[in-house]
């Protein structure tokens, strides 16, 4: 231990002289002490565990408590993301449950709000590493960030009869929402050691992010671990299905134990104990395939969410939410307008002819009309129910925005007509906006400044005005308010909202006996 603190002493001496970054003071942990770096002011930590490696018998287990450790953990580079068909900056690995924390505090004393960032990738991809998210810009607003991991895929949500049986509340599958619910009881042991206030933690997330941010407003394992919540394109409002569609994702507990056994069979084994040896990167995984999203288990979510929202059985917090204005120019748009109107007969049955209504296509293209069911169906309708619902049953107050930041394109551009897509705002949110992407404008650097600060300040006090911003009103029921970040800040009306209470029957009739029948 000597020697190593003669080492450290003599680093903290030089480093600041060869232009590397100096190491921060080692902080205690539950686990041991772990050591970041000081950059620009701010203390940097990556890869800290907050789990153990849920890898041999811990596959498809709940995340397990994290060793001790003696000495002092390097905490100074990202740790493997989860094992994934992708490939992250910072590699993959089954061994992946850890988080970074970027902190602006000088003392454990400075009790700053949390904001914990949840990434997307459709639940089989994504990463802490990816330089979108890194959280210098946020934390310089007077937060602490933090990013966690959580297992994705099959390695992450697959369901089995036998491993529902093995499970004290037998249940499987959402293994990745548990990872998650881990790196929140982790924060609240552990935060105010970086000067974080365990109280004040805000969570947020984008695509399947912000749809894990909604589950963990509706799970029960959740509650206390967070005081506000922001879901940028996400939501999950929708009923279940076994054949799935974007907004109608989710399946029941044993609809998805026998996809389970259907996946065993894939993977050539007949035992779970075999398909526990099977190295992950031979294992069946993608996207669309069994297994690769949460489910209603009666446990991590107890129910379709819709319902749940309506008895007020969720974690009352103040919701930040919304969605971009071209999501479904994102999710392989119809090429033709035949196309289109096969898609909707397929989806939608009775109700196709009223949607396509309102949602019309051209007589030879799909036009955003049109995409805007695909955006509506797996994102705008959520948020327009989930700030209803929590507006009707509920104190805590609701922010609702629509972000439509683009430069319009002229007529002879084949992006004529388009807005912004799905994932566009986590740039702006993070601060970091692209200089060459084809979308920029002029007044970027305005809008991702705002956001910034509405972010940051609805962690702060719950609610996201304050000085320098145009006035955010709260949504109501009476007074569907909502913010436009459009070139400017602006107050307007819900987007499409005609259309919304077309799809809305749908969504309505679905969890009827008759839609329930029909969607099997």
């Amino acid at each position: 231990m000597k020697k190593y603190t003669l080492i450290l002493y003599c680093l903290l001496i030089i480093l600041p002289f060869t232009g590397i970054c100096q190491l921060s003071a080692p902080i205690k942990v539950n686990e041991g002490l772990v050591q970041g770096t000081v950059e620009n002011g701010l203390s940097i930590f990556k890869g800290i565990p907050f789990a153990a490696p849920p890898t041999g018998e811990l596959r498809w287990k709940a995340p397990q408590p994290p060793a001790s450790w003696e000495g002092v953990k390097a905490a100074t580079q990202f740790a493997p993301a989860p094992f994934q068909g992708g490939n992250p900056p910072s590699g993959k690995s089954e061994d992946c449950l850890y988080l970074n924390i970027w902190s602006p505090a000088k003392t454990p004393q400075d009790n700053l709000p949390v904001l914990v960032w949840i990434y997307g990738g459709g639940f089989s991809f994504g990463s802490t590493s990816e330089p979108v998210y890194t959280g210098e810009n946020l934390a310089n607003k007077g937060v602490i960030l933090v990013s966690i991991a959580y297992r994705v895929g099959q390695l992450g949500f697959l369901a089995h009869p036998e491993l529902s049986a093995e499970n004290p509340p037998h249940v499987s599958g959402n293994y990745g929402l548990l990872d998650m619910i881990a790196g929140l009881q982790w924060i609240q042991k552990n935060i105010k050691a970086f000067g974080g206030n365990p109280g004040k933690v805000t969570i947020f997330g984008e695509s399947a992010g912000g749809i894990a941010v909604s589950m963990l407003c509706a799970s029960p394992l959740a509650k206390g671990l967070f005081h506000g919540a922001i879901s940028q394109s996400g939501g999950s409002f929708g009923p279940y299905r076994n054949t799935t569609y974007p907004g109608e994702n989710l399946k029941l507990l044993p609809f998805a134990e026998q996809q389970g056994l259907e996946y065993m069979q894939k993977a050539g084994v007949n035992t779970l104990a075999e398909l526990r040896k099977i190295p992950a990167d031979k294992l069946p995984m993608g996207f669309g395939m069994p297994g690769a999203w949460p489910i209603i288990d009666g446990y991590v979510i107890p129910d379709d969410q819709h319902i749940l929202y309506q008895k007020g059985q969720y974690n009352h917090t103040p919701i930040l939410i919304g969605y971009n204005s071209d999501e479904g120019a994102s999710f392989s748009p119809p090429k033709t307008p035949q196309d289109y109107i096969n898609g909707v007969n397929k989806r939608y049955g009775k109700f196709a002819d009223e949607l396509i209504m309102a949602y019309p296509v051209g007589e030879t293209t799909v036009p955003k009309t049109a995409r805007d069911l695909a955006r509506d169906a797996a994102f705008g309708w959520h948020t327009w129910s989930w700030a209803r619902l929590q507006a009707q049953t509920s104190k805590a107050k609701v922010y609702y925005y629509y972000f439509d930041q683009h430069p319009d394109f002229p007529t002879d551009s084949p992006r004529y007509g388009y807005g912004s897509p799905h994932g566009q705002d986590v740039g702006f949110v993070f601060g970091h906006i692209n200089p060459s992407s084809p979308d920029k404008t002029a007044t970027d650097a305005a809008i991702s400044e705002a956001i910034m600060t509405y972010w940051t300040n609805f962690a702060k006090y719950g609610d996201p005005n304050g000085k320098g911003v145009p006035v955010w009103e709260t949504f109501t029921n009476d007074k569907p308010r909502v913010m436009y970040f459009q070139q400017k800040a602006m107050m307007g009306l819900v987007p499409s909202e005609t259309a919304l209470k077309s799809l809305d029957k749908y969504f309505e009739w679905r969890r009827t006996p008759e839609g329930k029948d029909w969607a099997k």
